[in-house]
């Protein structure tokens, strides 16, 4: 996890944390050896949003959730977190 926002809620009261994901890995491609880096805007909403506020940069997780545009404006990308996991010695 490269960076995590403050908790905030929406107007209704429900609460949201935003974070940016960072992925590093070698990967193959074509027979041959790739090195894979991105970075990835995640969302966690409800009660998740709580467990992502608190999780430091830097920590490794295992997340699984749904990809969405950013609103109707704007078609980038963004991760909606359904599970968060954090992973030991890291």
């Amino acid at each position: 996890m490269a960076e995590v926002l403050p908790l905030r809620r929406t107007p209704a009261g429900v609460p949201v944390a935003s974070c940016t994901l960072a992925h590093e890995s070698k990967q193959i491609e074509a027979g041959l050896s790739r090195d894979v880096s991105v970075e990835l805007q995640a969302v966690a909403v409800g009660d998740l949003a709580a467990v992502l506020a608190v999780a430091a940069p830097g920590c490794a997780i295992r997340a699984t959730g749904f990809m969405a545009a950013r609103s109707m404006r704007s078609r980038s990308p963004v991760l909606h977190l359904n599970t968060i996991e954090f992973l030991e010695g890291n």
